[in-house]
């Protein structure tokens, strides 16, 4: 099996604010749990295949088949020869090369003016997108995230004390987000053993209640529960892993995706639909056809960000990229899931088989390379500036619905 072990460690207990985690440490899943049924594959007629239980790349326990371990057991084979890459680098370029000024996809993150622009600063912006693009190495994941994603910087703008002072501050308080996420804990991620523990439980709550409470407008949202999960079980310390919350609600997605209304998110349920049309626009005629909407299985993957749909280390590598790049990703993602399943897509009649297909292919899909590839190469260029024009057309659409059902509900209360 091979998973997330502790490394360096002199016992069994893992406290994310203050260890340090290794994601390979021990060997492949070569032999994976066996169960005594089996279940045919999508889209292999008349093949059956065994199914199994083994841990995934973050320790994930998951239910898959041969395919899938041997398919892992190639994608770790990878991550070492990237890893490889980016020591390269550090040798020839120095150590934190990529911690330099850059050019920024990600919203102005590291921005330098294009007068001040040297050639060392392009060509490292440019080496970086491309190895971003291919994975980030585990142990560098951290560092990496905090810079590319401006976590860092915003880190910097408040006192050191401040996550523990906020942390402090908030303990034995009860709001309506604190009942939330104390009803969400047990069902964050259950199959895997450290989210699954107290002490797993306790540390996301803190993260989860600390944000809440720094933004009181968002506090929390079903759904963050996941993505802070997974970010604790990548980030080095709680703290790290609360910074990377932050800004990715603050800066990296769409505003209000996460408030009461979730008024950003309906926006960016609409913008996708447009980019499918346009993009895909035999899929998208078809599904229109037939009355299927597509926020009924596309809202979970942008609240979640992919995180409770795709195999972890898939789920981590688009994470690699809208880090660095910005929630754009979001869209090429989704639109590659529907574009690899064009043609079982255009075949299929029922509602419920196109959901089926969606998240059966959502599940399987532990090649990161497969589906990046669809996203960027097959589905072609996408500017954040075209799809900031989509979302603003929307957003008066979709804030003036949004108005129009508030009144609605007031006047059925007063009515009552």
């Amino acid at each position: 099996m091979f998973g997330i072990q502790p490394r360096d460690v002199s016992d069994d207990d893992f406290n994310p604010r203050r260890r340090r985690w290794s994601l390979w440490t021990t060997p492949p899943a070569s032999m994976p749990t066996t169960s005594h049924t089996s279940t045919p594959r999508k889209g292999h007629a008349n093949t059956y295949h065994m199914s199994v239980k083994f841990e995934d790349l973050c320790g994930f326990m998951v239910e898959g088949n041969v395919d899938d371990v041997n398919v892992l057991n190639e994608v770790r084979e990878r991550i070492r020869e990237q890893g490889r890459v980016w020591w390269a680098l550090e040798a020839s370029k120095g150590a934190n090369w990529y911690l330099q000024p850059r050019i920024s996809s990600n919203g102005g993150q590291g921005v330098i003016s294009v007068t001040s622009l040297k050639l060392s600063v392009l060509t490292n912006t440019v080496t970086l997108r491309r190895l971003i693009r291919k994975g980030v190495p585990p142990a560098l994941r951290p560092k990496v995230w905090l810079s590319v994603s401006g976590a860092a910087k915003k880190r910097s703008t408040v006192p050191e004390t401040y996550y523990d002072e906020l942390i402090r501050a908030t303990e034995g308080k009860t709001t309506p987000a604190t009942r939330q996420i104390d009803h969400d804990l047990p069902r964050t991620f259950p199959c895997h053993p450290w989210l699954n523990s107290e002490e797993g439980q306790a540390s996301l709550r803190r993260v989860l209640v600390g944000y809440s409470f720094r933004d009181s407008e968002v506090g929390y949202c079903q759904g963050l529960n996941y993505v802070a999960a997974l970010l604790l079980l990548v980030m080095k310390t709680e703290e790290d892993a609360f910074w990377m919350l932050a800004v990715l609600l603050e800066n990296v997605l769409v505003s209000d995706c996460y408030t009461d209304t979730l008024s950003g998110c309906h926006v960016e349920q609409r913008v996708f639909k447009d980019l499918l049309a346009k993009k895909c626009p035999r899929i998208a005629a078809h599904l229109e056809a037939m009355g299927f909407d597509v926020s009924l299985v596309a809202t979970e993957w942008f609240l979640c960000l992919f995180s409770k749909t795709l195999p972890s280390e898939t789920t981590l590598r688009v994470w690699d990229v809208l880090f660095n790049e910005g929630a754009k990703v979001l869209f090429h993602v989704a639109l590659a899931i529907f574009k690899m399943r064009e043609d079982d897509l255009l075949r299929i009649q029922h509602i419920g088989d196109v959901i089926d297909v969606l998240q059966t292919t959502a599940h399987h899909l532990y090649e990161p390379d497969e589906l990046l590839t669809f996203a960027f190469d097959k589905i072609g260029s996408m500017t954040t500036n075209t799809i900031t024009k989509e979302r603003k057309r929307h957003e008066t659409v979709v804030m003036a619905e949004l108005d129009q059902r508030t009144r609605r509900l007031g006047s059925l209360k007063m009515d009552a």
